[in-house]
């Protein structure tokens, strides 16, 4: 195969065009190509009167090494494509069915594999299947009455369905898995332009859409999914996990603003338990460290959503060819003079700022883009990364691997309680005069949610702050407009990674054996691709010990 880098065209350029470069490029005719392929897509904004298109193309032709030793041009040479391949080779037997908790990415592609591999695994989810998840999500948002057990935190596809859908790693991947996480996708329903553009997303909207058909393939390779089924004890004999406990809940209706419903205990047999949790499980981590698993406080971010209008964003990138351009996003970030950076995390074009709660009495916000990206704000995370010298710092704060964890509950109720329950929302001039802000400006919330007008500070601490205050007034340089005083900030955001990792040794095991800490929850991803990669290893992992 060849492979043609940089190659340039016009943002307006057809189907046409590119095959006439290629053609161009190699010096060839038609006749000679047997297939052109893009591999990546990426948008050059340099200069904003000449925006153009950046294309890698793989080629398959009749005779290539000659093709390219005659063009002799160092943006055109040989490749071969890794694919991602792995050879099942355990030898041991499970007891039971390998057991999977949690179906955001990282469980899910684990379950998707061991199903296709004939391990006939058993997902269990404490939320609900996607289509009925996004109902209770949508009543959330409109009434306020939160299901801790189904919200934007739990439920089928994890957190990120109520996401931007972002696809781009910082991980480099030499086994193919990640090329590989994008095909599953695009088999199950998710645009084939995810594996070519260079900062792909597929949008809340898509993504549920992907997360059941792929429900349904496990399903039907033998696999067997339970929703509003909750991991409540893990039974641990002589270092070994040897049985689980799950509350099973039949759900009927909410009932003046409380769930009706009927639970139920089981126990079930399990000899290998992925543990593939969400950031957000706390309750889950907390039975987990009084079962004695291994864990550490890590290092995390915090602080607010900022809203602009997307106008301002995607003129301030491409200039006024941006009305000819998908909705642009930023990065920007900043040293600050206190020894803390700060910068953007999780950036929304034409997205949505959404209460993102998942315990009672307390708030926390996330950003969620649907597949178009078209609503009139874009939004972004701003945050600090906040550590262990941090966490002791709230009152009646205790040294353990939970310490992160209680870092974000205290500033989560505090957020609840300055927005009476509602998302606190302040005008960034407010901010930075110290006061709450009593009207909205030319930049009006967009926020799936209720929300009220509030002062920050009352949900942050100074030094965090002044830390935002400063980074988005750096930022304002690179991005004219960014500080405008009528930009909106939420709060707060809290749950940008897991506060701890549950610690695994070579073969993924936990301390307790047949326990397999998996994706972003257990402090090994950060992202919808990463912790889909998660779930690939302790696939392999199983594979590797344990015969289908």
């Amino acid at each position: 195969m060849i492979r043609i880098n940089q190659l340039k065209l016009s943002i307006n350029h057809t189907e046409k065009e590119l095959r006439e470069a290629v053609y161009k490029k190699l010096r060839v005719t038609p006749d000679i190509i047997q297939s052109i392929t893009i591999r990546k897509q990426s948008i050059d904004a340099r200069k904003k009167t000449e925006i153009k298109y950046i294309y890698a193309i793989d080629v398959v032709a009749k005779e290539e090494s000659k093709i390219v030793k005659r063009v002799k041009d160092a943006n055109v040479a040989s490749v071969t494509e890794s694919e991602y391949s792995f050879t099942i080779q355990g030898h041991d037997s499970l007891k039971e069915r390998p057991i999977v908790v949690g179906s955001g990415p990282a469980g899910l592609f684990c379950t998707y594999f061991l199903a296709k591999n004939g391990y006939q695994p058993i997902l269990i989810e404490r939320g609900q299947a996607v289509e009925e998840r996004i109902k209770t999500v949508d009543q959330f948002w409109l009434d306020s009455c939160l299901d801790t057990e189904s919200n934007v935190q739990f439920g089928e596809g994890g957190a990120g369905t109520f996401s931007d859908g972002k696809l781009n790693t910082m991980v480099k991947d030499t086994t193919g898995r990640i090329r590989q996480v994008l095909k599953v996708l695009v088999e199950h329903g998710a645009p084939e332009e995810i594996l070519y553009k260079n900062k792909p997303h597929i949008g809340t909207d898509v993504l549920s859409t992907v997360v059941k058909n792929i429900r349904e393939d496990i399903k039907a390779c033998g696999g067997t999914i339970y929703f509003d089924t909750k991991l409540t004890d893990v039974l641990i004999e002589n270092g070994v996990v040897t049985e689980i406990e799950v509350t099973k809940r039949n759900r009927s209706k909410f009932i003046d603003g409380v769930i009706n419903s009927d639970s139920s205990i089981e126990k079930i047999p399990c000899s290998a338990l992925i543990l593939a949790l969400g950031h957000s499980a706390r309750d889950t981590f907390e039975m987990l460290y009084r079962r004695g698993l291994t864990m550490e406080k890590k290092a995390f971010a915090v602080g607010v959503r900022m809203e602009h209008k997307q106008e301002l964003i995607s003129k301030n990138q491409y200039g006024d060819e941006y009305v000819n351009l998908s909705a642009a996003d930023y990065k920007v970030t900043h040293q600050c003079k206190n020894g803390r950076g700060v910068y953007s995390f999780c950036m929304c074009p034409g997205g949505y700022v959404v209460n993102a709660s998942s315990e009672e009495g307390r708030l926390v916000v996330n950003g969620m883009s649907y597949h178009d990206r078209a609503g009139e704000n874009a939004n972004s995370a701003i945050i600090v990364t906040v550590g262990p010298e941090d966490f002791n710092k709230i009152p009646g704060a205790v040294d353990t691997p939970l310490a992160g964890m209680e870092f974000q509950r205290y500033y989560e109720g505090l957020a609840y309680q300055t927005g009476r329950g509602k998302v606190p929302v302040q005008r960034f001039g407010d901010l930075l005069r110290n006061r709450e802000s009593v009207k909205i400006g030319h930049i009006k919330p967009n926020i799936r949610g209720n929300y009220t007008l509030a002062n920050l500070r009352d949900c942050l601490p100074d030094y965090m702050v002044e830390t935002i205050i400063e980074g988005i007034q750096a930022f304002d340089k690179n991005i004219p407009g960014f500080a405008d005083e009528d930009a909106i900030l939420s709060g707060v955001e809290m749950r940008t990674s897991s506060p701890l990792r549950i610690m695994r040794d070579e073969t993924l095991e936990s301390n307790r054996k047949g326990i397999y800490p998996c994706g972003e929850g257990a402090g090994y991803a950060g992202g919808i691709v990463s912790a889909a990669v998660d779930g690939m290893k302790v696939y392999e992992a199983l594979a590797v010990k344990y015969h289908p």
